[in-house]
């Protein structure tokens, strides 16, 4: 039985799993930062501090488990904001030293990958597109516990840009959601966003977020532009993440897609790769696992102490973590 902790942004989430069955799942999401337009990682640190507790509290009694059940401790430990990571990880080290059970420090893209295997078996290899508020790649995995990342952002996550073009058309952040929303009473072709042609399979938005602007600039919006420009807005960021995607899955002849993280959650991003991944096998998390959750952590950390891998107590938060690189 596992207790996944993760703290690595604004949201204060813990899960407890059992033989990979989610017993329980809380989040508490702040939402102070909704005022300031964006997360402001000092006051995320304090919440988190506030909130570790009860959330944890909530998850246990949820699974109706307590502490002394737990035989194991997952945490994220980076990428993320360095105080909030902090956080969790004291915590995480702190259950760990008085129950004396293993932790196991996991990285926040790979809990992500395998929040696409939550209640299902899915074959190797598959190609998996993490699109979250913080990343956006492109990974092959050749089978459990192995990565090749072939292609990334070159500036901002498609999920950053959503919600920046969300505060330009006066929706609060985090406005992804709302934007989605207002699109779907729009017209995808009322205006021609630029799509970035690069080589390979990076991804670029912040072209596609200055032509936004610049469009609002030139000719401000009555309310009822405002759905157009989020829903031909919305067409171009989810052209930009299906087509590479395609292509890498062409080039390599791997027809097992999944894709992952907060914005998998867009019903245009799944309905659209649905529709062009001709011949291929497509996977989503469930709506609840697709933003940071402690489940997915918990999930992860379960396959890495099956395995005997488990961190030492001197292992250090890394907010710049990164999945292996190795050209295919």
């Amino acid at each position: 039985m596992v207790l996944g902790i993760d703290t690595s942004c604004d949201d204060t989430s813990a899960s407890v799993m059992e033989s990979g069955r989610v017993l329980s799942n809380v989040v508490f999401s702040q939402i102070e930062h909704s005022k300031y337009g964006g997360v402001v990682p000092e006051l995320a640190s304090r919440d988190h501090i506030r909130n570790i507790l009860p959330v944890t509290r909530e998850a246990l009694r949820e699974a109706v488990v307590s502490l002394k059940d737990i035989d194991g401790i997952g945490v994220t430990y980076g990428p993320g904001l360095v105080g909030s990571l902090l956080i969790g990880m004291s915590f995480a080290k702190s259950v760990s030293l008085a129950l004396e059970i293993p932790f196991v420090g996991v990285n926040h893209l790979e809990a992500h990958i395998f929040s696409l295997f939550m209640g299902r078996k899915i074959n190797f290899p598959l190609i998996v597109l993490i699109v979250s508020g913080g990343h956006t790649e492109l990974v092959l995995v050749e089978g459990e516990g192995e990565y090749r990342v072939l292609g990334s952002t070159l500036d901002d996550a498609c999920g950053e840009a959503f919600d920046k073009v969300a505060g330009m058309l006066g929706f609060p952040y985090p406005g992804g959601g709302e934007v989605e929303k207002i699109a779907e009473k729009g017209e995808r072709d009322a205006i021609d966003f630029p799509r970035a042609k690069l080589k390979g399979y990076d991804f670029s938005f912040s072209g596609l977020k200055t032509a936004v602007l610049y469009h609002i600039r030139k000719k401000p919006p009555s309310e009822k532009d405002i759905p157009d420009i989020a829903a031909s807005f919305q067409e171009a960021c989810v052209d930009s993440l299906v087509f590479p995607t395609l292509a890498l899955s062409d080039r390599l002849n791997i027809r097992t897609i999944g894709v992952c993280g907060g914005v998998a959650r867009n019903k245009r991003l799944r309905k659209k790769l649905n529709e062009r991944a001709k011949g291929c096998k497509t996977f989503f998390p469930p709506p609840q696992f697709c933003m940071d959750n402690g489940a997915m952590v918990a999930g992860c950390a379960e396959f890495h102490l099956e395995r005997g891998e488990f961190s030492p107590l001197t292992l250090k938060v890394n907010p710049s973590l990164t999945l292996p690189t190795q050209s295919p």
